[in-house]
């Protein structure tokens, strides 16, 4: 049961839309950021009355009938389609394009290489996500050296930056330090930033600051790392600011045996 609890934990948190789950007796199991705003005290375990207004209340019964989180998926797999035709629309537009008089095939026919490559990325994000959440892709905690990983992400992302004329460089963007009994890491970049506002809803599956709207990311990659990061019993956060880049801190507290 803690482990379907964490599960649902795990996915609402992600959720743009105020739900708030409850157990047979009306304890808190989990709440979205927007709902937390609504309930002001989120502490799981406490009663929540009836009064609870402008947020959907799920109630999480036993197994196996675990209807709240079979809601909570199918609310999520809506998300997934409706994310799913952005691309799709825009890649028919394209071939359509083709036939017109003038047209320059061959740059339309990258940019649609590019609107099915989109599709592909959202879909393998889709997949693992499932993957780590139904516990099937297991997380752990290991050794490794991180700023390879990082040029490896520059690297993949290179013809993509390059049709986009933006420049993309690994220098010095992933640090690990000590703080008291944490060993944390940063990553950080210096981007144009998102604002305040948004800093606490980039983990949110989907969740596009007004910066990010026209980029063509998946909108899960940080929803990803949250669960990951959280998964293997770390924290996760973000800061920064408008012209002050992005930095994302994973936190990791080491338990003795």
């Amino acid at each position: 049961m803690v482990n379907e609890e964490a599960r649902v934990r795990a996915l609402v948190e992600g959720l743009p839309e105020a739900v708030v789950v409850l157990d047979s007796e009306r304890r808190l199991v989990a709440a979205s950021p927007s709902a937390i705003a609504i309930l002001g005290d989120h502490a799981r375990g406490r009663r929540v009355g009836e009064d609870v207004q402008d947020a959907l209340v799920l109630f999480m019964g036993a197994l196996p009938e675990f209807s709240a989180y079979q809601e909570l998926r199918a609310g999520f797999t809506a998300a997934v389609s409706h994310e799913l035709r952005t691309p799709l629309a825009r890649l028919l537009a394209l071939l359509e394009s083709t036939t017109l008089p003038g047209a320059d095939v061959d740059e339309l026919v990258e940019q649609a290489r590019q609107e099915v490559q989109l599709a592909r990325d959202l879909i393998d994000d889709v997949l693992f996500l499932g993957e780590l959440e139904t516990g099937r892709e297991v997380v752990s905690l290991g050794r490794t050296l991180a700023f390879p990983i990082v040029e490896e992400v520059v690297a993949a992302y290179a013809d993509r930056a390059a049709h986009a004329e933006v420049r993309l460089a690994a220098a010095g963007g992933a640090t690990v330090s000590q703080e008291g009994a944490s060993q944390v890491l940063v990553v950080a970049d210096d981007g144009s930033g998102v604002q305040g506002q948004d800093l606490p809803r980039l983990f949110e599956r989907f969740y596009r600051a007004d910066r990010a709207r026209s980029s063509r990311g998946t909108g899960l990659g940080l929803a990803i790392v949250k669960h990951i990061v959280t998964s293997a019993g770390g924290a996760v956060e973000a800061s920064g600011g408008p012209g002050r880049g992005l930095e994302i801190a994973c936190r990791f507290t080491a338990t003795r045996p």
